[in-house]
């Protein structure tokens, strides 16, 4: 059996498709939370983190909102997440001389040496596997998403403004 039985359809155990639906998601979860886990054990840096690394190395320079935007995170989040690096010595920031009120930010020398011995893929799990999806398959995933989010009673959408593994 390749475990690839079509969401939606009974597996061969006549499982209900809701629970073989339940099983995918877990999986998915768990396996961004793992990925991100081993990210941090590996390079000692968030998965989010690393992504940041990644989105400065392509693009010295950038502000902290654009960024957030990147990233699909709050602004506040992002602040956190690069104040942990700059504490650690992988960015830096810097006032914008032609504007002090703008601080835009760029890898550090360590930054750099982190960020190409760290695994891939940098930018993490979820965010690379939903980038290879066609327009096709993306659109039918986020309204499925939707749908399920519609029935969900209690739905807190800053959840979707914060990086995986969400931990309360």
């Amino acid at each position: 059996m390749t475990g690839k039985t079509p969401v939606g359809k009974k597996s061969n155990a006549e499982e209900p498709a809701h629970l073989h639906t339940l099983k995918k998601l877990r999986i998915v979860i768990r396996a961004a939370q793992r990925h991100s886990a081993w990210i941090e054990k590996q390079c000692g840096v968030s998965g989010a983190q690393l992504w940041i690394m990644r989105e400065l190395s392509e693009t010295p320079g950038l502000r902290v909102g654009e960024i957030a935007k990147k990233l699909a995170i709050h602004q506040t989040t992002t602040s956190n997440l690069l104040d942990s690096l700059e504490k650690r010595g992988y960015i830096i920031k810097a006032r914008d001389p032609n504007d002090q009120r703008v601080v835009k930010l760029a890898l550090s020398e360590q930054g750099e040496g982190l960020l190409k011995k760290a695994p891939k893929p940098a930018r993490g799990l979820l965010p690379e596997a939903l980038r290879k999806l066609d327009e096709q398959g993306l659109l039918q995933l986020n309204e499925g998403l939707q749908a399920l989010l519609e029935v969900i009673e209690q739905v807190d959408e800053a959840y979707g403004l914060q990086p995986l593994p969400f931990t309360m």
